[in-house]
């Protein structure tokens, strides 16, 4: 009896301040986040985490693949060559935001590590919003926090589109690319 004298009040004036807000009550539910990710060279990008989307602000209509990293780990270095053919193969159309989930590595040392496994142009972040990042990422798509690395998770404009843990083969990851762009 005591618990319900108590919650009636309670659901009165959620219900009262519910429609106070300029926020539908779909809009109020999703979660969102915002990081701020500095490649190699100094540019600064910004993610935006909306329910399950994540958003690269220079990504509108591209492909974008997340590749959650570290320079020790024999699969994330196998990866770098198929990283660099695939932005090298779909250009402007695809951004590889690699994200270094190492807090004590130099831009010098990132851009050695992708020029050493023949990597190519795509992007590394290096900036402590990589781990946040990463840990929302695996959390959104149900990896946990333990998640195995490399993982690498697919977004076309900005929605979800599959994400691989550990060693994938270039052409799982070049299929789905041409797949989300419709080729």
């Amino acid at each position: 009896m005591r618990f319900s004298t108590l919650l009636i009040p309670l659901l009165s004036i959620t219900l009262l301040f519910q429609g106070c807000g300029e926020e539908s009550a779909d809009e109020a539910m999703v979660s969102t986040a915002e990081f701020t990710l500095m490649d190699t060279k100094g540019k600064s990008y910004v993610v935006e985490k909306r329910g399950t989307n994540f958003t690269l602000d220079a990504g509108d209509d591209k492909v974008v693949l997340f590749d959650i990293f570290a320079t020790w780990c024999p699969p994330c270095q196998a990866e770098v060559k198929h990283l660099g053919n695939l932005q090298k193969k779909y250009g402007d159309e695809l951004i590889i935001m690699g994200v270094t989930i190492e807090d004590d590595k130099s831009n010098a040392e990132l851009d050695a590590f992708r020029e050493k496994y023949q990597g190519g142009e795509y992007l590394i972040s290096n900036k402590a919003d990589n781990q946040e990042l990463a840990r929302s990422i695996a959390s959104t798509i149900g990896v946990g926090q333990q998640f195995p690395i490399p993982l690498m998770v697919l977004y076309y404009k900005g929605e979800y589109v599959t994400h691989y843990a550990g060693a994938t083969q270039e052409e799982i990851i070049d299929h789905d690319i041409a797949q989300a762009l419709g080729k």
